[in-house]
């Protein structure tokens, strides 16, 4: 209809030109059918297919089965020399204490290695004096054998750490649990769009389209403690960790 009204205007507009060049008509007819192109497309586009959109939630809680943790040695010593020295002793016998705790060597990583002056405290504007020297020798310890932890840290004291600490209880197969909470948030997706279908007198049909929400996968500790970590000489406890999935899906409303 646009495109009508438009054509009826340029007839009268031009009627003067009648005797006009057979140019000018054809590009009076190209400009009519651009303009009614474009008024076609301004027509409103056809309702989109009916759907239920919801969220989906889904969490699986499971105990760790590896840790890790970071120890080591921090000497002083007057020379650089007897610092370095004292340490390597005191790492050795840390080295010694892991392996005999059944630590594989290739689970000991150095993470940090480290020797710095010591200077007296002096007044503002005096020059410091050196004093000494201070070596630190930090490692990382993958633990497989989880129910040993406690046990291993006692080890450690034994043998001379100075720097225990940074436990972090983890999953070898993280994404094999995950998968189990993604079944989890399907089955709760589709039971609330059940719930809001037949309450709108609606019917089901399946899922169209399925979106995970990235940052919505945290590891969260539990308070659980499992009962065999409570007879070790330094209590630790693993408990549990929480892993959650949360999905948008929509489903189709069957005809």
């Amino acid at each position: 209809m646009a495109a009508l009204r438009i054509a009826e205007t340029l007839r009268f507009v031009l009627r003067p030109f009648r005797c006009g060049s057979v140019g000018l008509a054809a590009a009076v007819v190209g400009v009519i059918v651009t303009l009614g192109a474009a008024a076609q497309a301004q027509q409103p586009q056809s309702p989109g297919a009916a759907r239920v959109v919801v969220i989906g939630e889904g969490s699986v809680t499971v105990p760790p089965d590896y840790a890790e943790i970071k120890s080591g040695v921090t000497t002083r010593a007057k020379t650089a020399k007897e610092a370095a020295d004292a340490n390597a002793k005191l790492m050795t016998a840390i080295a010694t204490a892991l392996t005999d705790s059944g630590v594989d060597q290739k689970n000991i990583q150095t993470a940090q290695f480290s020797v710095q002056p010591i200077y007296m405290q002096q007044q503002s504007n005096a020059e410091r004096k050196l004093s000494g020297f201070t070596v630190s020798n930090q490692v990382n310890v993958t633990i497989r054998q989880i129910a040993k932890l406690g046990d291993i840290v006692d080890r450690l004291v034994t043998a001379g750490a100075t720097d225990i600490g940074d436990i972090e209880f983890l999953h070898s197969d993280p994404a094999k649990v995950l998968d189990q909470a993604r079944v989890a948030a399907i089955a709760d997706a589709r039971r609330k769009a059940e719930l809001y279908a037949q309450a709108a007198g609606l019917s089901l049909g399946r899922a169209a389209w399925i979106t995970e929400d990235p940052g919505y996968a945290p590891v969260m500790p539990m308070a659980a403690m499992r009962g065999g970590l409570a007879k070790m000489a330094t209590p630790i406890a693993p408990g549990e960790d929480t892993l959650n999935v949360r999905i948008t899906v929509g489903f189709d409303v069957a005809p």
